[in-house]
């Protein structure tokens, strides 16, 4: 079992869904994230790791404006190797240029 999220044109995750396992071939078929997408027209469809999350250390820009997480701050719940940042959840961003999920930066409330 995977999970696969769905990318629309703003890098922005409207959907995750649990899929076959990219090693599973089946009727011919042995590219999941072809095959999901193929069924989503419009959207990118990437596989994403359940076990896969970040350390809650937000990551700065040069410019000091916070990005998120990065592939360097990921862990994996079994000591593996982290795949992609993090889980993608509805809302996060996917990072292309870095292969990566990441969480969506939450502006502090004023007070």
């Amino acid at each position: 079992m995977a999970h696969y999220a769905f990318i629309n044109s703003e890098n922005v995750v409207v959907e995750v869904i649990v899929g076959r396992d990219e090693t599973d071939t089946a009727g011919g078929i042995n590219d999941w994230e072809t095959y999901y997408a193929s069924k989503r027209p419009g959207l990118i469809c990437k596989r994403t790791s359940y076990n896969t999350y970040y350390d809650g250390e937000t990551i700065y820009d040069a410019s000091g404006e916070p990005i998120g997480v990065t592939q360097t701050n990921s862990k994996h719940r079994l000591g593996k190797t982290p795949f992609r940042g993090k889980y993608a959840t509805i809302g996060d961003i996917y990072d292309a240029a870095n292969d990566v999920f990441l969480a969506p930066v939450v502006e502090d409330a004023p007070e």
